[in-house]
């Protein structure tokens, strides 16, 4: 199945079966974002392709039963719709902003998820702790940084023959660049797959980076390195 058959089968679960859950975060969404700053797309279409669809893209690439963490999480984008989608699958959400995190944890229990913790603690901090660190089948992350950053914030998270999904938008070569960090942290680059958002709203890619062995304790540097000088 090619993406854009997948995309039409998310539409549909998003209209159709699934319609009501996410008709509900939606409302909670436009609800918190004038006191929160969730999210700068508000419009009821965009809503839907940018962020409901666009997170639904990848939802064939998590196994079943995984357990996931999400880096950076915001407003539950991909992290909610894919829980929507997938009750089989766990969540561990990190956010280092307060507020979207009390707005995480209204979703949640509005949606009455389980299996979905969520954590006010910044990536670089959190995965240095024994009870996050290569843990996880799964880390997703989506508008967070720059793949080589974002692969230093993630990777130390995924358990060794786990993956890192990445939600980025159309221009691959970001993901390219970032090949000396994935060897750096442990990982390979499994598949890079394009897809284009229906009705104009973007191209977007997903980068799927596959763990081969631990992560070195010194990464994350910390201190803000990720960025300033990163891999």
């Amino acid at each position: 199945m090619d993406m854009n058959e997948r995309l039409i089968g998310y539409k549909n679960l998003i209209r159709g079966e699934k319609k009501e859950l996410f008709e509900a975060f939606r409302a909670l969404l436009l609800e918190y974002n004038a006191k929160y700053n969730l999210t700068a797309i508000t419009e009821e279409k965009e809503v839907f392709y940018k962020h409901f669809l666009d997170s639904a893209a990848g939802e064939f690439l998590f196994s079943k039963n995984a357990c996931v963490a999400e880096i950076g999480s915001g407003a539950g984008f991909p992290s909610v719709v894919l829980k929507i989608l997938r009750e089989d699958l766990s969540f561990s959400l990190f956010e280092s902003v307060g507020k979207k995190c009390e707005f995480l944890k209204v979703v949640v229990d509005k949606l009455g998820f389980s299996k979905m913790n969520i954590y006010n603690l910044r990536a670089e901090d959190a995965a240095k702790e024994k009870s996050f660190r290569e843990r996880f089948d799964h880390v997703t992350a989506r508008a967070v940084a720059r793949m080589n950053t974002l692969s230093e914030y993630c990777l130390p998270f995924v358990k060794v023959g786990g993956s890192f999904i990445a939600y980025k938008g159309g221009d691959r070569t970001e993901i390219k660049e970032a090949e000396s960090a994935y060897k750096i942290l442990g990982a390979k680059t499994k598949s890079v797959l394009e897809y284009s958002l229906p009705e104009s709203y973007g191209e977007r890619t997903l980068a799927v980076i596959e763990k081969v062995k631990p992560t070195p304790p010194k990464y994350p540097r910390g201190q803000g390195k990720e960025r300033k000088a990163p891999l």
